[in-house]
């Protein structure tokens, strides 16, 4: 793209900037985010330019010109399979190909649900990868999940065929990020080989079930606050960070490579000053030289793979009560796009180099 955008929700010359940049049009229910539930058909975008400066009413002028474009997250060969197996529930993305290939367990955050798209680009690189569901609608069955299953979830994927057992990762998003540091720090059977946590904070209890984590994040919901949108901001609700060991993942046990990706306008989740408190612990530890951390101006919490529309704001149902609330999530479009690109390069750097270095002979990759 060679001509600047003068005006609309991005200026300049943004080769992605019509996707990154995309809001719901106007008129359109409140707190709505785009994401994208099957993964085995493309993102259709339209384009189409229109004469004059419009910003509603599309339907009722002709186009000047459209075209059709397709963003897929499946590359071609990529084999995606429904994992029900011993009470873990899932989705499994197997690339092209025999193996050995590395592994990465794939979780989201307290939004709940099975979100397949990232561990469908992550498998579209070269890496076997399974989005787990561990918080549901079903409260009773959320309130089963013990660390017994993530640890499961680890051992079903590093026994799969196609894996290389001693290469397996595990990814988390915000609530995912505390349950990727808790296997990382105290698991006896889950090993990674390196783990990536992103807008998440090591403030979680330790030796608890996610139903005893939920009652005491009910406890500390007091210190979330409203702002003047009636947006819902929770940054402060583990601030101050504990100082008690048992309120918080003990990180200086981590033994493996740890990547940190964390925004400095997250307005969910206080990880900025997680993450200090987590170099400090691991100082002191003498694990320190494990820790990488990538931190973003004017990002929000929620950052992912490239070119995802920047959500300020949207809809969450908490897991404690289920009710339905206006998160702000925070970030500014331009600077929140940019990290997303960035990260997302560098998590996939990351991950070849502790995953696919010094590959065993036999590996046909």
């Amino acid at each position: 793209m060679e001509d600047a955008s003068r005006g609309g929700t991005y200026t300049g010359t943004e080769p992605m900037g019509l996707l990154w940049s995309l809001r719901p049009i106007p008129g359109s229910r409140h707190g709505l985010r785009m994401r994208k539930k099957n993964v085995l058909s493309p993102m259709v975008v339209n384009i189409s330019v229109y004469k004059g400066h419009m910003n509603q009413g599309f339907s009722e002028e002709a186009a000047l010109a459209t075209v059709v474009t397709e963003r897929w997250y499946l590359a071609p060969g990529v084999q995606r399979v429904d994992i029900r197996e011993q009470g873990v529930k899932g989705t499994l993305f197997i690339p092209p190909g025999p193996g050995l290939f590395p592994a990465v367990l794939d979780m989201w955050g307290g939004g709940g649900g099975l979100v397949e798209y990232r561990a469908a680009l992550l498998a579209s690189h070269g890496f076997v990868a399974l989005a787990l569901q561990y918080l549901t609608p079903n409260k009773e069955r959320t309130l089963d999940i013990e660390t017994g299953y993530f640890e499961m979830a680890y051992h079903i994927l590093q026994s799969l065929p196609q894996v290389s057992s001693d290469r397996v990762a595990v990814l988390g998003l915000s609530f995912g990020a505390s349950v990727t540091l808790t296997l990382a720090a105290y698991s006896k059977t889950a090993k990674p080989r390196c783990c990536v946590c992103i807008s998440g904070s090591h403030v979680h209890p330790v030796n608890k079930t996610l139903f005893e984590f939920f009652q005491l994040m009910n406890q500390s919901l007091a210190k979330s606050r409203i702002d003047e949108n009636n947006h819902v901001i929770w940054r402060d609700v583990i601030l101050p960070i504990p100082t008690e060991p048992d309120l918080k993942v003990d990180v200086g046990k981590i033994k493996c490579p740890l990547l940190v990706v964390i925004a400095q306008d997250d307005q969910s989740w206080a990880t900025v000053e997680s993450t200090e408190d987590m170099e400090q612990i691991m100082e002191r530890s003498g694990n320190r030289h494990l820790l990488t951390v990538l931190s973003y101006p004017d990002a929000g919490h929620l950052i992912e793979p490239p070119y995802t529309p920047h959500i300020r704001f949207s809809n969450f149902i908490n897991q404690h009560n289920r009710e339905k609330v206006i998160m702000l999530w925070g970030g500014q479009t331009k600077p929140h796009a940019d990290a997303q690109e960035d990260a997302w390069e560098k998590i996939l750097l990351f991950l070849q180099k502790h995953l696919y270095q010094d590959i065993p002979p036999e590996a046909k990759l």
